[in-house]
């Protein structure tokens, strides 16, 4: 994005008016029998019920899973026809692995910008407890060879050929099909070529599970975390996330086992975020649009920037990338910046990010600068925890970020924030917001 005033194009900009977003749990727990689209939709629905616009105002969503529902992968149409909304809605999906709903909030933005929406609804959800099992090739071919048949002799010929080894399922792939590591096996080999020791990663996990514990008793989320009723009766409802650990320890942390190189590994289930269920969303409009129905921005988006890497390198070094990319854009360095929050996928990958954005040499090298981007102030870094406290439900967890240094630059009524995220693929994500 490129203008001389940086977030106004064409005499617009975009303004966030509200986020919203579920409690984020554990797989397998409070939401295990819900799927992605119903706490999508159902937090589509609180929001704009909260934000003050009729969703008869509403002229697209924008929206995103990581692990689409292949029966019906394009859940932002989904939700328009869910919701109370005009099934005349445009309505698009997004991926950009945990990208994905920053990627949501930038497209939504850009429609807004050029004129092509006033109001968007942007976002993203994930249920790890509900993902899609597939099959063998085998199995399939055998099953669409069955349906085929016109009678049961020529079904039953087909099921003939089916053997107990063609029945295993595959689940969602946690390997990158490029290198075949997972990310926490990249995270480790990050942890080793940057001199990360597993005593900083736990240490930087603790400080984040103490954050996110403050942050709830101090009632920070309390207006951006929504009550989700849950079945089969509705009478039981969830309020909070059950991720966040206040009574965890460097001790407890320190006794658990490296999960990805069982040997020499630091990578443990401590230090990394973990399986999460949760969906979130946020109502974007065009400033002037704000003020003609008297709602009040939570903060504005300046500038963004997204960024990819060879896979076979650090994979999730994104921040460290896009970063320096949307400050310029911005017209802004990373002294300008009053809150910081990045995506926490692994305690090493945080802490090899930071290392970076603080290193000449990595400057020279990678970015074709002179000059370090900056170091970061503890003061102002993911003030609230992250991703390894609050979870990490792929397609939510950017605009779960929005949301709160949105809320935070109104807290403060001025200043600057910045998001960013690593994500699958070698991909990276940073955006400005501004009050």
């Amino acid at each position: 994005m490129a203008a001389k005033d940086p977030g106004v194009v064409l005499g617009r900009r975009v303004s966030i008016v509200e986020g919203l977003r579920t409690p984020f749990v554990t797989s397998g727990t409070e939401f295990k029998d819900v799927s992605a689209l119903d706490l999508a939709s159902g937090v589509v629905t609180e929001l704009i019920q909260r934000s003050g616009v009729d969703g008869a105002q509403v002229d697209q969503v924008v929206y995103g899973t990581v692990i689409p529902d292949v029966g019906g992968p394009n859940i932002a149409r989904e939700i328009v026809l869910a919701c109370d909304m005009p099934d005349s809605v445009d309505a698009y999906s997004v991926s950009r692995a945990c990208a994905t709903s920053t990627q949501a909030v930038v497209s939504g933005a850009q429609s807004s910008l050029l004129g092509d929406a006033d109001i968007v609804i942007a976002g993203g959800a994930d249920s790890l407890s509900k993902p899609p099992i597939l099959y063998s090739d085998r199995f399939v071919d055998i099953l669409m060879d069955a349906n085929a048949a016109k009678d049961i002799g020529g079904k039953m010929k087909a099921f003939s050929a089916l053997r107990p080894k063609d029945l295993a399922p595959h689940p969602p792939a946690v390997a990158e099909r490029s290198t075949g590591l997972t990310m926490g096996g990249s995270a480790e080999i990050m942890a080793k070529q940057n001199g990360i020791s597993r005593e900083e990663q736990d240490a930087f996990a603790l400080r984040s599970h103490q954050k996110a514990s403050e942050a709830w008793e101090s009632g920070v989320f309390d207006d951006e975390v929504m009550p989700v009723p849950v079945g089969p009766d509705y009478r039981r409802t969830v309020s909070r996330d059950n991720l966040p650990r206040p009574d965890t320890s460097l001790e407890a942390l320190a006794g658990l086992k490296p999960v990805f190189d069982r040997k020499y590994g630091t990578i443990t289930a401590g230090n990394s975020s973990p399986l999460t269920d949760g969906a979130s969303a946020i109502v974007l409009m065009e400033e002037k649009t704000a003020e003609r129905l008297g709602l009040v921005p939570r903060a504005f988006i300046r500038s963004w920037a997204f960024t990819a890497l060879d896979p076979n390198w650090q994979l999730l070094m994104g921040p460290s990338l896009a970063t320096p990319i949307a400050l310029d854009k911005a017209g802004l360095t990373l002294d300008d910046i009053d809150v910081i929050d990045m995506h926490e996928a692994f305690a090493a990958q945080v802490l090899s990010n930071t290392q970076a954005f603080a290193s000449a040499d990595f400057a020279k090298k990678w970015l074709g600068r002179d000059e370090a981007v900056g170091e970061i102030s503890d003061d102002k870094f993911n003030l609230y925890g992250g991703s390894i406290s609050l979870g990490h439900p792929f397609g939510a967890t950017g605009a779960r970020q929005i949301t709160t240094m949105a809320n935070e630059l109104a807290r403060r009524d001025g200043g600057a924030a910045l998001v960013t995220q690593c994500a699958a693929g070698g991909l990276g994500a940073a955006i400005v917001l501004e009050r």
